[in-house]
């Protein structure tokens, strides 16, 4: 246990850091950021999600289902589990109060929260299934001593953190455009990666009573995933793309297939 919780730290504290590297472009840029950049970071990040929830997640509780229950059966927890993840973030944005980057209103329940706390709050709910999924790897590492899942979960980590940069930049930079403070933005912009560890942690403490539900906890993490890539990420990488031309136009797409890619070298590398 003592050495999953280290793993879990040391993972999701890296995935932390590279949000805070994010953050801290608020020391370089001082303009406002290019729609071209914006789609380019939110495609990337986009690939990266959805390789991770079907290489690093599904895959994963797939199999590990079929170890414990035969393989007939072992799809259920994995779709069970994904339909478990989406409902749960659905849940989660209808309840709590929050602001995209770009976006002119806030979504959820109607709140007197300024637009800083609005815009944490969404990069926040984003971290959470992240934090939750490079946890539960590393305690299924830990706790079966497999090479392989720990190299999943490295990769995972490694993947997650790599998006995480645009990621804490995404809430650094409006803030700073707003008029905040650049100490004060990137402080903002690497706090909303805290529930990162704080969520992966908290998952390895209770490893041992989970394990059984892994399966099903895996497909959850990669359900809430694949719903803030297809609700927001996704959707967010396309807008204004068809006012340009060539290569221009299909930024976004370009993003996420570079995004993927590399989050597949990754998990076949290290995994």
């Amino acid at each position: 246990m003592e050495q999953a919780l280290l793993w879990a730290a040391c993972g999701t504290g890296f995935t932390f850091l590279m949000t805070a590297l994010g953050a801290s472009t608020v020391f370089l840029m001082r303009g406002r950021t290019s729609a071209m950049a914006q789609r380019v970071f939110l495609g990337f990040a986009a690939g990266i999600m959805i390789a991770a929830s079907v290489w690093s997640l599904l895959i994963p509780a797939i199999e590990q289902a079929a170890e414990t229950g035969g393989e007939a059966m072992s799809w259920v927890p994995a779709a069970g589990g994904f339909v478990i993840g989406v409902a749960f973030l659905m849940a989660l944005h209808a309840a709590l109060p929050h602001l995209h980057p770009g976006a002119a209103s806030p979504e959820g329940r109607p709140s007197k929260w300024g637009r800083p706390t609005l815009l944490f709050t969404a990069v926040t709910l984003h971290n959470i299934p992240e934090g939750m999924s490079v946890g539960l790897l590393f305690a299924m590492a830990g706790l079966t001593g497999d090479a392989a899942t720990f190299g999943m979960a490295t990769a995972l980590a490694v993947g997650i953190g790599i998006q995480n940069v645009p990621e804490g930049a995404a809430v650094a930079l409006p803030l700073l455009q707003e008029g905040m403070s650049a100490p004060r933005a990137f402080l903002m912009g690497a706090l909303s990666g805290v529930a990162e560890p704080v969520f992966g942690v908290g998952v390895v403490l209770f490893a041992s009573l989970v394990m059984p539900f892994m399966p099903w906890m895996l497909a959850a993490s990669a359900g809430a995933m694949m719903y803030v890539v297809v609700e927001e990420l996704i959707p967010e990488s396309h807008l204004g793309e068809r006012e340009g031309a060539g290569l221009r136009a299909s930024a976004g797409t370009l993003a996420v297939m570079a995004g993927f890619l590399l989050m597949m070298v990754l998990d076949v590398s290290l995994g």
